[in-house]
């Protein structure tokens, strides 16, 4: 396609629709040599876990694996700050020669004794898989001794993807689901999963379930509670957002307890509101649910159009590449961005699977160019021939945005701005327009491939 190569082992992971035969390959290990933009299997876990905001969080492992993910979520709490102390055995090269048990007894130990968590994670890293510490018996043993939940996570980064990350971490929650007691709990309630309040979100998505008559009994695991996990079993229903970090622990719980789950988007107007709707639909038994929902999504809709019509006259023919962790939020992505007017040229994931991308390929417009598992070398090229003005992305991506010369949105882990829900579209509507649109990019250099 340029004079830029691809590497051959990659090509079946890159597709453009309309110019080639749709053979997507996914779900498999990042290729060595890539430099790919994909997380590990501990950050999986650790991305998860992070936001459960009275546990304690333990990094079995070197101090780089504690330094690389320390405020990872930069998640929000109405309490507690516990989340946000990065704790670490730092094992040294003794300690990879003979063994890091006692090191991992003692500093869990000490730092139950000085904290006091309602539960303690113990994430093992690659090292400790090699050198064989029996991370189970030591969780096993400080919590029978101090009496709270000490839970190993089994996150070895070599293991896999960072969705086996996620596996883990919801293997790790399983294991406290279902010890609390449900009494109390009603008939119209509901469990927020795969949202992580990394700027206040869970705070809104939860008020909007509240002004529907629902109670929400835990959320996974933005601003989350040991307790409130520990009950969540009691909901009626599970409603799962980010589905690759939250799918396996709905499975558990529908198998286990027999709770339902739907997947839902907060994302854009178009998906927040089939969100609410669809969870008033659920509890179609108490029609004033439907009602509510009704007089909610008219409100919230009717404040923020007149804004964003605005918006899309500005941006209209503008051209945006997305990259993100699961391929649920590049949907609704392309829906909110479409709303602006603004056309999308490439999209890819971290985590994709063959159906994420055959609905992808379905979203998009030909000549879209469909990534999994991309690398600079992939995202740099694509952007450029396809003339993007606008890079939807992570951390990683943006420093390639700025030195691309074009416009940057933190839709990850690092924002400081809510997303999610009507206000959040408005949002985002202004972050990118402020973006699109600054005076800067006329003095950057003229975009080429080299």
């Amino acid at each position: 396609m340029t004079n830029m190569p691809i590497l051959k082992e990659r090509e079946k992971q890159i597709y453009q629709k309309g110019a080639q035969a749709f053979d997507m390959t996914c779900e498999k290990k990042s290729l060595a040599g890539s430099v790919s933009q994909r997380a590990c299997v501990f950050c999986g876990s650790r991305v998860v876990l992070y936001p459960i905001a009275d546990a304690l969080h333990l990094i079995h492992g070197p101090i780089g694996c504690a330094s690389y993910t320390w405020d990872i979520r930069g998640a929000l709490s109405s309490g507690p700050q516990l989340h946000r102390m990065s704790f670490s055995t730092d094992l040294k090269e003794k300690d990879i020669i003979f063994g890091g048990e006692k090191k991992l007894y003692g500093s869990r130990v000490q730092l139950i004794d000085k904290y006091h968590p309602n539960a303690a994670f113990v994430y093992a890293t690659c090292i400790v898989g090699l050198i064989g510490d029996d991370v189970d018996s030591i969780c096993k043993r400080v919590s029978d001794e101090k009496g709270i939940p000490v839970l190993p996570v089994h996150s070895e980064g070599f293991k896999g993807t960072k969705k086996d990350g996620y596996k883990a971490a919801c293997d790790a929650m399983a294991h406290i689901v279902g010890t609390g007691s449900i009494e109390g709990i009603g008939e119209l309630s509901l469990n927020i999963m795969g949202e992580f309040n990394i700027a206040g979100e869970a705070w809104i998505i939860q008020d909007y379930y509240e002004k529907m008559g629902l109670e929400v009994v835990s959320v996974f695991t933005g601003d989350g509670r040991v307790d409130k996990i520990k009950r969540s079993h009691g909901a009626k229903l599970n409603v799962v957002q980010c589905s690759g970090s939250m799918m396996h622990l709905a499975e558990i719980m529908k198998e286990k307890y027999g709770i339902p789950y739907i997947r839902v988007s907060y994302f854009g107007i178009e998906d927040m509101s089939k969100a609410l709707y669809d969870v008033a639909e659920h509890f179609s038994d108490h029609p004033e649910v439907m009602e509510k929902t009704q007089n909610i999504v008219r409100k919230e809709i009717q404040a923020i159009n007149p804004v964003l019509k605005q918006y899309k006259k500005v941006l209209s023919g503008k051209k945006a590449a997305i990259y993100v962790g699961g391929a649920f939020k590049a949907f609704s992505m392309i829906k909110a961005l479409r709303s602006l007017g603004m056309e999308v040229v490439l999209a890819g994931s971290q985590t994709g699977n063959k159906d994420d991308y055959k609905l992808l390929r379905e979203m998009c417009n030909d000549g879209t160019v469909i990534l999994d598992d991309a690398n600079p070398l992939e995202l740099s090229k694509y952007c450029i021939e396809k003339g993007a003005d606008l890079f939807i992305g992570g951390v990683k991506e943006r420093p390639m945005a700025y030195k691309m010369g074009i416009g940057f949105c933190d839709h990850n882990h690092e924002r400081k701005l809510s997303l999610a829900g009507y206000s959040g579209m408005l949002n985002f509507a202004k972050e990118v327009y402020s973006s699109v649109k600054s005076p800067v990019w006329k003095f950057a250099p003229e975009k080429k491939l080299s």
